[in-house]
């Protein structure tokens, strides 16, 4: 008998914890993360931690953008769950966990990945794809059979290093690491489709020696050059630490009667580490750089120093865990919006060294992105470059392919993009809904953007990605919430409309409900009415004075007593749910049931045949507000 007693005490509560997960699963099916993630949790703290539940709250957090949170639920199913647990789930534990600065942490669960899934599984495309855009990339003919590399745009002219070998007076020397000419700076002029044509050695006799020059950048007024040179001697000799190695360093030129001249080397490099890679922000007044100076996250991090005029400078300051990471971060570059883009082959990566871009300048929060394909390969791409219309650049890569070991490249975007608009309104007023809440979520279920509507009821999403599909939602307090699924198109710039219409929950004194619907000659609260009750919840969580009176009523069929037994122990029922739910026993005045005494139509009136859908308007429930209308 006691075994039997477990046995259907333990069939209970998995029963019971099933009809709490599905109407978990109809909140998380609608977008509602919210209200799922409380649910599911709850179900959690009864002590089902199972696999499903574990992504579930997982999938809640990150949909919703609540990464603290997310990383705690994913890391728990990834632990207990480590031989089954989908890769996808690992893959954003890994994500969140850089984003947080947890490298350490970031790192053991990237091993957990092998190499091969880690650089050729599709998750990985996933994560980096810009299927949205339109972008034409092109090799450009100026590349030659060595290394090209490394653009800089003012004006129309460009900067670029190279390794070709122009020099006829046999100066030229090999390097011995990739048997190349060293490096050289040359400039050029943009032509037609950001092609590079009238290419000469930079000008200025002193900027390029017998040994490798690279990564220039102008300043605003195009009176001062920074650029990297290795380190040399003033017998124009390779200067070497004690361990043989010699090191890159950032020096100055000024511009004087168009030559670059007055060569000066800037006063935070040294002879024990490198300094190189220079980028100016927008307004100059900052000069970012790589090195691998002491007291870095890796193996090389991007710094930055004040530049007051190009003649002093600060003291170089780390960028921060948030851009550098254990490995190489390397070639910064601050566009006119002041986004920081630079190459790393230690976030998480298509290939070797990949381009990302981060609002680090602007959001100290802000983590570094992945900017994708086909800016991307499976390669080494750097030295990223984009013009101040946003929409053409440059890049290098020595991806297969290209004419040299590395090549420059130009890219054109064409991004399509669409507005989603529409308005909030009440559907039973037709009334404008100020300040309510629309989310646009995406085929994964992610929500990523969240706007109020305005004083007129209207939202606006703008450049949508073409040939996508979304869910807007609307939600706003005491009102159901509306969703519509959308398509964009294919066209540029058109607009996409959305009407929404919220149902308020509150009328005329009563909390009004679809109907509460029990099985036949039972009372206990099924899921589709749980669903329906956790708006009860909701309404009554806003208001924390507000007192409830719940009636239930019966259609004719049965007998009397019965019938008023019935009703009475389905009002009780929902209200034990409610207070399941947290809400005070004490905010219920009343649960009362009066079978089939108020019918709101005529089928308890003999001799009247009703149909079904008659008798279901009398098998009802009422939630009236107390004092509503004192």
């Amino acid at each position: 008998m006691r075994v039997r007693i477990i046995f259907i005490l333990c069939f209970i509560t998995n029963f019971l914890m099933l009809g709490q997960k599905r109407v978990a699963d109809n909140f998380f099916n609608k977008y509602s993360y919210v209200k799922a993630s409380e649910l599911y949790e709850e179900a959690f703290n009864k002590g089902d931690s199972s696999r499903y539940i574990l992504e579930r709250l997982g999938d809640c957090y990150y949909n919703n953008s609540d990464v603290e949170n997310a990383a705690k639920w994913l890391r728990m199913a990834i632990e207990k769950y480590p031989n089954k647990i989908d890769k996808s789930y690992i893959l954003k534990y890994v994500q969140i966990q850089q984003g947080l600065g947890n490298y350490t942490e970031s790192d053991k669960w990237l091993d957990v990945l092998n190499e091969s899934n880690r650089k050729n599984s599709q998750k990985i495309e996933e994560l980096v794809s810009l299927d949205e855009r339109f972008v034409e990339i092109k090799n450009l003919e100026v590349n030659s059979k060595y290394a090209d590399f490394g653009i800089f745009v003012q004006d129309d002219t460009i900067l670029f290093a190279s390794s070709r070998n122009t020099s006829n007076d046999g100066t030229s020397k090999i390097y011995g690491w990739n048997e190349e000419p060293y490096l050289d700076l040359y400039e050029g002029q943009i032509s037609n489709n950001n092609e590079i044509s009238q290419v000469t050695l930079i000008s200025g006799p002193k900027i390029n020696t017998k040994f490798h020059e690279s990564s220039a950048v102008i300043t605003n007024d195009g009176s001062t050059l920074y650029f990297t040179r290795v380190n040399v001697n003033k017998r124009n000799k390779l200067n070497f630490d004690d361990e043989g190695t010699t090191h890159l360093k950032l020096y100055r030129a000024t511009l004087i009667n168009d030559v670059w001249d007055d060569i000066v080397e800037l006063p935070f490099n040294s002879d024990d580490y490198s300094t190189g890679h220079p980028a100016l922000s927008p307004d100059n007044k900052k000069l970012y750089f790589i090195s691998d100076r002491e007291g870095g996250f890796g193996q090389t991090d991007i710094y930055y120093v004040t530049n007051d005029n190009n003649t002093s400078y600060g003291t170089p300051i780390n960028l921060g865990d948030k851009v550098n990471t254990k490995g190489r971060e390397m070639f910064p570059f601050v566009s006119k919006d002041n986004t920081l883009y630079f190459s790393s082959d230690n976030h998480i990566n298509i290939g070797l060294l990949d381009i990302f871009k981060s609002d680090i300048l602007n959001d100290e929060k802000a983590t570094a992105q992945n900017v994708g394909a086909p800016y991307n390969s499976r390669s080494d791409d750097f030295a990223f470059f984009i013009k101040e219309n946003a929409e053409s650049g440059y890049f290098s890569s020595n991806r297969n392919g290209g004419k040299g070991s590395d090549d420059i490249y130009s890219f054109e975007v064409s991004q399509c993009s669409q507005n989603v608009k529409g308005t909030l309104r009440d559907k039973n007023t037709n009334e404008v809904i100020v300040q309510g809440t629309v989310k646009l979520i995406d085929e994964s279920g992610k929500i990523i953007k969240e706007i109020e509507t305005n004083t007129q009821g209207e939202f606006i999403f703008k450049e949508v990605p073409c040939n996508s599909s979304f869910v807007v939602l609307g939600s706003i307090e005491d009102y159901k919430d509306d969703l519509k699924e959308i398509q964009t198109s294919g066209i540029k710039n058109e607009d996409v409309d959305v009407a929404l219409f919220l149902t308020p929950l509150i009328n005329d004194c009563e909390i009004v409900l679809n109907p509460i619907f029990f099985d036949f000659d039972k009372w206990n609260i099924r899921t589709d009415s749980k669903v329906e009750l956790e708006n009860i919840v909701d309404v009554m969580r806003q208001h924390p004075e507000m007192m409830l009176k719940i009636e239930s009523h019966t259609d004719k069929r049965g007998g009397d007593t019965y019938n008023l037994k019935l009703s009475d122990r389905r009002a009780k029922s929902t209200r034990d749910y409610l207070i399941s739910r947290g809400i005070a026993s004490n905010r219920f005045v009343s649960a009362l049931g009066y079978g089939e005494s108020r019918p709101v139509n005529n089928c308890s009136e003999q001799g009247i045949n009703c149909s079904e859908e008659e008798h279901q308007e009398n098998r009802r429930s009422h939630f009236y507000i107390e004092g509503c209308n004192e």
